[in-house]
């Protein structure tokens, strides 16, 4: 998989310009609220600034996050109002839809199922995508699993397209989702590249333990800061985008959050293929010496290995979290 069949430059490009456009619209001129690391609540140091928004690491367990932050009813309106969010949710989705279903969905699906498979008492638990989207994800694992997927999707525009595939919809954040919207028997709560949009990634792990039943699993995946592609660009990384992309866990902080909650973390991992391509799509921003010699001077072959060698040892900039409720 190249970064191109999931992606497209020109399209993905239009979506950065307008969130660049969205950050002087919505966030120039509101309050903002210094905080420590979302992960491990120790002080972070300044890393850098990007249109308008400052990013500190964590000097404990190197979370990479945006402090201050502004105001949760800024990002509310924002995700409800904002030509970008709209321009994601319509036509990058509709461009791109169906090579993400081969590339991105029924991968996840089958991977879904294996951890269901390893991690769950049924083989069969109801299936609840966080931030379901335009469902693709409840299509697939509907299809090889008895998963009787339930999305959660606060967006109308989405909630709708899902409820006409014929899946139950609850149209709420997570946040406002109570025990008696979902079924008592066993569940596997997913969510797909939602965690780094946070604006407060605690609150909304303490609000789904506490709907979540005992020996139900979560399995997550967002992006890590510690991630080669994202380390060797740092604020040039079109991975580092506000104002959707706030947080940036890596596998050590993500497992010492969810335990701080109080779930049980069953696997973490970092099986990404795109941080070599990423990188070589984006050389011309690499500063350091030896990964823009790589870069430019290796065989794809090479380029192979190394970005298996990045999965093995966890520094991919995408990353899986399954953890359960004891």
């Amino acid at each position: 998989m190249k970064e191109e069949d999931i992606r497209p430059q020109t399209v993905f490009d239009e979506y950065l310009r307008l969130a660049e456009i969205d950050t002087e619209d919505y966030f120039r001129d509101g309050k903002r609220v210094h905080l420590n690391c979302p992960a491990c609540g120790a002080a972070g140091d300044h890393a850098f600034e990007k249109l308008g928004f400052s990013y500190d690491q964590c000097s404990n367990c190197k979370t990479l996050y945006v402090n201050p932050r502004p105001l949760a009813e800024a990002f509310s309106r924002y995700y409800q109002e904002a030509p970008s969010v709209e321009f994601w949710a319509t036509t990058f989705y509709k461009e791109t839809s169906e090579a993400r279903r081969e590339k991105l969905w029924k991968p996840k699906a089958e991977k879904i199922k294996n951890i269901i498979n390893l991690f769950c008492d049924t083989t069969d638990p109801v299936v609840v995508d966080i931030g379901g989207g335009y469902g693709i994800f409840a299509e697939e694992i509907n299809s090889i699993l008895n998963a009787n997927p339930i999305i959660i999707e606060p967006g109308p525009y989405l909630a709708k397209i899902c409820r006409d595939k014929g899946f139950k919809v609850i149209e709420k954040f997570l946040e406002d989702v109570k025990l008696d919207d979902l079924p008592i028997q066993r569940k596997a709560f997913v969510s797909f590249e939602l965690f780094e949009h946070l604006h407060d990634p605690f609150t909304f792990m303490e609000v789904l333990f506490s709907i979540m039943s005992s020996g139900d699993i979560f399995v997550f995946t967002t992006l890590s800061g510690t991630g080669v592609d994202i380390q060797a660009l740092w604020e040039n990384s079109k991975s580092v985008m506000p104002p959707h992309h706030l947080n940036f866990f890596n596998p050590s902080s993500a497992q010492h959050l969810v335990e701080q909650v109080g779930f049980e973390c069953l696997q973490t991992s970092t099986p990404g293929e795109l941080d070599i391509d990423i990188l070589a799509n984006n050389r011309l921003l690499i500063k350091d010496r030896f990964w823009k010699t790589f870069i430019e001077t290796s065989t794809q072959e090479e380029k192979d290995v190394w970005q298996k060698w990045i999965v093995d040892q966890g520094y991919s900039s995408h990353m899986w979290i399954v953890c359960r409720k004891p």
